[in-house]
């Protein structure tokens, strides 16, 4: 009996963490039923953990530009969809379809992204 408490005292501590790790990574913030597909210029592409970030300038039809900034999946993921560091360089113009922000901020879920070469980049 006292091995198995010990066993109990020593697992507890470890499943605590479990749901802050889930938490993090809700993408509550991003309105699933809405698409929003824009055109611009590259600014930067973050490939980092744990989330990446591609980051556009979007003109409207004045000529005032929006910077967006895209969430993406984490470096290693992005690798095994295709997507290197090298892919996106600031000054590619690009065409990008993301799931919006739900509080109106310029900012989106990626969903995909196609170069104006036609290449398509879509993390999976």
């Amino acid at each position: 009996m006292k091995k198995l408490n010990l066993i109990a005292m020593l697992a507890i501590p470890m499943l605590a963490p479990a749901p802050l790790t889930l938490a993090h990574h809700s993408a509550a913030m991003f309105d699933k039923s809405k698409e929003v597909t824009l055109q611009g210029t590259m600014k930067e592409f973050q490939y980092t953990n744990p989330h990446s970030w591609v980051v556009v300038d979007i003109p409207d039809a004045d000529g005032k530009v929006t910077v967006w900034s895209f969430e993406t999946r984490n470096a290693s993921a992005l690798l095994r969809s295709g997507i290197r560091r090298s892919s996106l360089a600031a000054g590619d113009k690009v065409t990008v379809k993301g799931h919006p922000l739900r509080d109106g901020r310029p900012g989106a879920e990626l969903i995909v992204i196609t170069k104006d070469d036609g290449t398509i980049l879509k993390p999976e």
